[in-house]
């Protein structure tokens, strides 16, 4: 299973496109999954979003004035993906209430944007995924002013993360690979 996951692309108020090169990547194939972590604040990213996978899920962010969910919860054969905009914790990315909420949603898997900074973090057996700003755009706290974003590949309980990052018009890829067993996390 494919799932692309995206997030704060804050069009047209700080950023005018997503950059080419992240869009080829996108639109080269439909995958299984789209989850969009917040702030898209214009109906034409939203509407075109909604064309990039063949089930979708997206949440409300704080710079969102689109009538959306304030949280998902997506439940596979082998895992569970929590997915929320992350405005909810203080500081940006905190990763302590980031797993509190994770652990009240009773997921594996917590998606979440805002920090316009990508990570992938395992703290107290939940796997955190922020994608970045898909524009690279300046968030309220800061952000790595990197166009970023995440492919996931799920296999059962085997979750390969693709994180593409665009750096001076390179596009770097990342892979690392994880296995939940017995309910603990491990990379591979």
């Amino acid at each position: 299973m494919r799932i692309l996951l995206l997030s704060d692309a804050h069009i047209h108020d700080r950023a005018d496109e997503i950059p080419r090169e992240l869009l080829e990547v996108i639109e080269k194939e439909k995958f299984d999954i789209s989850i969009y972590a917040g702030d898209f604040t214009d109906r034409d990213v939203y509407d075109w979003f909604l064309q990039t996978g063949k089930k979708v899920y997206v949440v409300q962010g704080n710079m969102d004035y689109l009538d959306l969910p304030k949280y998902q919860k997506i439940i596979l054969p082998d895992l569970k993906i929590g997915v929320i905009h992350g405005h909810q914790v203080r500081p940006r990315g905190n990763v302590v209430q980031l797993t509190q909420i994770a652990k009240e949603m009773n997921v594996n898997i917590l998606i979440s944007g805002h920090t316009h900074s990508p990570f992938i973090r395992i703290y107290e057996n939940i796997l955190h995924l922020n994608p970045g700003s898909v524009t690279g755009a300046w968030g309220g706290g800061g952000g790595s002013m990197k166009p970023s974003m995440m492919i996931l590949n799920i296999d059962k309980n085997v979750v390969k993360i693709e994180h593409y990052e665009l750096t001076k018009k390179t596009l770097n890829k990342i892979i690392k690979n994880f296995i939940l067993r017995a309910g603990n996390w491990e990379e591979l």
